[in-house]
């Protein structure tokens, strides 16, 4: 496994200490950010289905979540011309391929953490 540094641009600066597993964990590591995805990857979801589904998340956050998300280029935000208006989210590619990154803490959490106290 290659854990070596890589350039990065971030506010038109350059950044070479960065490696792509700090990239990858800046972009999933905020709360509620996996399991944004984990929702989205069964398909098309609409905000009040998320927050629905994500018990405990305040509007605000899922919204700036979502925002987040969409900056990094991980979902997509389709906005429909209807009243009232419909707003539908879905991942990217490079947001499908988060799924496998989510999958793998799913096998470790079963393997490791499921008979742990939680915290």
């Amino acid at each position: 496994m290659d854990f070596t540094t890589t350039s990065l641009t971030l506010n038109n600066k350059t950044d070479n200490t960065i490696c792509p597993v700090a990239r990858t964990a800046r972009i999933i590591s905020g709360k509620w950010t996996l399991l944004i995805i984990r929702d989205l990857a069964s398909g098309v979801k609409r905000f009040n289905q998320l927050e629905r589904s994500l018990h405990g998340i305040s509007p605000k956050t899922l919204s700036e979540r979502l925002r987040s998300l969409e900056e990094e280029g991980v979902i997509l935000r389709q906005t429909f011309a209807e009243v009232p208006p419909r707003v539908e989210y879905t991942l990217t590619e490079k947001g499908r391929d988060l799924i496998d990154v989510v999958e793998c803490m799913r096998c470790y959490g079963n393997q490791w953490l499921c008979d742990a106290p939680e915290e």
